[in-house]
């Protein structure tokens, strides 16, 4: 019943406040007979909204058989009726199944979810448990088509950076925001942390050192620490074996390479907590870790692995040793802090490395487009590709690739390879002959599915006249910061930060 009641609540306030242009609706008045009352003396009463209101009193009432069904049915009925459209976005669906409290709703969806007037969109946190198991098999099976919430790419991650500063009243030198999304993985949610971290802190972040202080700092006991803290322990209940999952899950962390030994693991267990629990155990509570995204394993169990997340998976580690081992809060924090600015600089050259990142945003936004020609110095204009499946940079390349390049873009049959030299001088016709022979490694080891290999080249400073010949003749695209800052423009992103 209390599902059922929340749940036509929540669709009315919804539908009175769009329908009235009123938001407030959504939280007052709070006594639910008064909006009952709001709702009938202020919406018009058709047959589908006579529908619902009978609906809610008779649930308000316990006179509803399965009410929740009813109640789930409901937009999609109010939609038939009316002869109109209703959206519903339902966040965390994963929740329609929660094994632990006997709570499963999701076979009611299937008929609701199939109307052409009710299209219902849903999102959640626990992607493996919502992917998998709720939509990829039973009654949902084949009823959704899906698009994957990316990370940011380091364009916008920059933008956000910047964007956070700037409200919160924190400085970020020109050069790092890129870098910190890069850290942060593109996660908007550790972008906003950090540098609000940074604001909390009133530090600035002027380099790599600065930034792996901030991330320490809230890795232990900031933002991300309050949030992910929050996310574990709550999956860790629903998995519902409390005595051992808190072990499995810190010791599952604290694995020297990627893939997780469960002979070590649990002879770990043995030694911490006087207990010997079988492999199949550990395999179970570790499949159940894997739904909530904690970690990674493949098909029917068989092998797990850290989730490619390394925030996260520092964060495990600091959780466990404060939660599971009960290390002293104080002491964990001074260690992570001695760690993480023991960390090597991952960036040698920032200026360089935040023109490949306007670069690769160039591509990604120009698919399917053709650019004019004058800005890469080409008799022709450029015809870029329908679709790149990946764009890689030289610091997280595709395993196996082995190209020494900065850029390194594919669409399957058709290859583009960039570099950005950001120097107060000319570039000259070693760096062209560097890239040539990237391009020949590419067409030897893939002659016979790559169709084209597309060569592009950014000096900030602008080319020798000799580097300009040997580009001409072989039909490398380049452009200097002039050309750059008019192609953003072109397609519509910011212009290249004025860093001296």
């Amino acid at each position: 019943k209390d599902f059922a009641v929340k749940y036509v609540e929540n669709f009315l306030r919804w539908f009175a406040a769009f329908k009235l242009k009123r938001p407030a609706v959504i939280k007052e008045p709070r006594n639910i007979n008064e909006f009952l009352n709001f709702f009938e003396n202020n919406i018009n009463v058709t047959q589908g909204i006579h529908i619902a209101i009978d609906l809610f009193k008779a649930i308000l009432v316990d006179a509803t058989v399965v009410p929740e069904q009813s109640a789930i049915m409901l937009p999609k009925d109010v939609a038939f009726y009316d002869d109109i459209t209703i959206a519903m976005f339902l966040d965390e669906f994963q929740n329609t199944r929660m094994p632990h409290l006997n709570f499963d709703i999701v076979g009611f969806f299937q008929e609701s979810v199939e109307s052409p007037r009710c299209p219902h969109f849903v999102t959640g946190s626990a992607m493996s448990i919502l992917k998998d198991e709720i939509l990829g098999k039973g009654a949902l099976y084949g009823r959704f088509d899906y698009e994957q919430i990316k990370q940011f790419t380091d364009y916008y991650g920059e933008e956000l950076s910047i964007k956070t500063a700037n409200y919160y009243g924190t400085a970020i030198h020109p050069e790092m925001p890129p870098v910190i999304s890069d850290r942060c993985g593109g996660n908007p949610f550790y972008i906003t942390s950090v540098v609000r971290q940074a604001a909390k802190q009133k530090n600035p972040i002027n380099n790599e050192k600065d930034l792996n202080r901030m991330l320490a700092i809230d890795i232990s006991s900031g933002f991300i620490w309050m949030e992910l803290s929050d996310q574990v322990n709550r999956w860790i209940e629903r998995v519902n074996e409390y005595g051992i999952t808190k072990w499995i899950l810190y010791l599952a962390a604290i694995e020297e390479g990627d893939e997780i030994d469960l002979h070590r693991i649990q002879k770990e267990l043995t030694i911490h907590e006087s207990k010997d629990v079988p492999i199949s155990k550990i395999r179970e509570v570790l499949i159940k870790l894997a739904r909530g995204d904690l970690l990674e394993y493949s098909m029917f169990g068989t092998r797990f692995c850290k989730i490619n997340d390394p925030i996260l998976n520092d964060f495990l580690k600091i959780w466990g040793e404060i939660e599971v081992v009960r290390y002293s809060r104080r002491d964990v924090e001074e260690k992570t802090l001695q760690q993480f600015k023991k960390q090597e600089k991952r960036f040698h050259e920032y200026k360089g490395y935040l023109a490949e990142v306007y670069m690769i945003q160039i591509l990604w936004n120009s698919q399917r487009r053709i650019l004019p020609k004058h800005f890469f110095h080409s008799p022709n204009d450029i015809k870029v590709p329908d679709r790149f499946i990946y764009i890689d940079q030289r610091h997280r390349q595709h395993m196996g690739k082995q190209i020494e390049v900065d850029i390194y873009a594919s669409t399957g049959t058709e290859i583009w390879l960039a570099e950005s030299k950001w120097h107060q001088r000319p570039v000259g016709v070693n760096v062209v002959n560097n890239l040539l022979k990237q391009a020949e490694m590419v067409r030897e080891r893939d002659s016979d599915v790559i169709d084209a290999v597309t060569l592009w080249l950014f000096s900030y400073a602008g080319f020798t006249a000799d580097a300009e010949n040997l580009m001409t003749q072989h039909d490398i695209l380049w452009s200097s910061k002039k050309e750059l800052n008019a192609l953003l423009e072109y397609v519509g992103l910011r212009q290249l930060p004025e860093i001296t």
